[in-house]
């Protein structure tokens, strides 16, 4: 797996290559500002990027912005972001591409390197991966006639254990229901959300985790 490294923060950006490394993955590039990783993207193609949100010059959501910025150049380019911040103002712009291939984790969650890897392989596959204090801190911007109020709490668990990343098979062990349970519960929710087969079942999934992020 390729893949590109943006941190502005020396010792961390090197201790995330070496970790990568071990993994046997190649990092294509290492870069700390958010117009070098643009110029990353576009110039290795990598199967996804690692992007903190903070990046110089104002270390506010540099990071965000450029990994928008990239994926406009190189479109659906994989990109987990992976941050001790939830930024909400550009998080938006970069959930709503509903090709998915986005992730975003706080990097005190990411205690276990096997579940941090799985996460980071979910994403350069097209899938999307979101913690669970992000998702949290999105859903407090609820906006009026929302679809994702129609959903029954059941359904709402669901739905926000897929934005969370888990397959029907986890979600099931989670909420102690049988995979055909788990499945109707999907098809209610991409019934209810007006999402359409013609989709195709990954991106009617991708589709519902954004309205749910979006609500």
């Amino acid at each position: 797996m390729r893949v590109v490294v943006a941190d502005d923060a020396v010792l961390i950006r090197s201790g995330l290559v070496k970790l990568l490394q071990e993994f046997g993955c190649e990092v294509v590039a290492e870069v700390g500002d958010g117009d070098a990783l643009v110029e990353a993207v576009a110039e290795h193609r990598p199967d996804v990027s690692v992007v903190d949100v903070r990046m110089p010059p104002s270390f506010t959501d540099e990071g965000l912005r450029a990994a928008t910025r990239a994926r406009e150049l190189v479109p659906g380019a994989p990109v987990l972001i992976l941050s001790q911040y939830v930024e909400v103002s550009y998080a938006d712009d970069l959930l709503a591409d509903a090709r998915g291939a986005v992730g975003y984790l706080l990097k005190d969650r990411v205690i276990d390197v096997d579940d941090f890897m799985d996460s980071l392989k979910r994403v350069a596959g097209g899938g999307t991966v979101f913690d669970p204090e992000v998702v949290s801190q999105l859903m407090v911007r609820r906006r009026r006639n929302d679809p994702v109020a129609t959903l029954t709490p059941r359904e709402k668990e669901v739905l926000g254990l897929m934005a969370e990343g888990h397959s029907n098979k986890a979600i099931g062990k989670k909420l102690f229901i049988s995979d055909g349970a788990v499945e109707k519960h999907i098809r209610n929710i991409f019934t209810k959300l007006a999402l359409s087969s013609e989709d195709g079942d990954h991106h009617r999934r991708v589709k519902a985790v954004l309205a749910y992020l979006r609500s």
